[in-house]
């Protein structure tokens, strides 16, 4: 084991813990492994803006610009422009980044 690795007690239940090994047994993996990665990949994951606002295209109407917001699939969202500038009438703009409620839009 290496020497970074931080040891530790895990007390799950038995049933899930039969899960895990059968999954790790078919992933070709050790349990510790296993468990190892399936924690770092939850820790990863993109927030549900990343995985499905992002790339987006927002029309024009979709922005309330007097009030600061967007409406991306069905969610109001606060918003900024990538050039800091106002939103541009009739204008649609692309999704470019989440971060948090906050979405950066560029205009195409």
């Amino acid at each position: 084991m290496s020497a970074d690795k931080k040891k530790f007690l895990l007390r799950i239940d038995q049933q899930l813990y039969d899960q895990i090994a059968t999954a790790a047994d078919n992933a070709g993996s050790s349990v510790n492994a296993y468990i190892e990665q399936a924690l770092t990949r939850a820790l990863h994951q993109p927030s549900f803006e990343q995985r499905q606002v992002v790339g987006q295209t927002v029309a024009a109407n979709d922005i309330v610009a007097d009030s600061g917001l967007v409406l991306a699939h069905g969610i109001y969202y606060r918003y900024i422009t990538t050039d800091n500038a106002p939103i541009a009438p009739g204008h649609d703009y692309a999704i470019v980044a989440a971060t948090g409620n906050i979405l950066t839009l560029q205009v195409i």
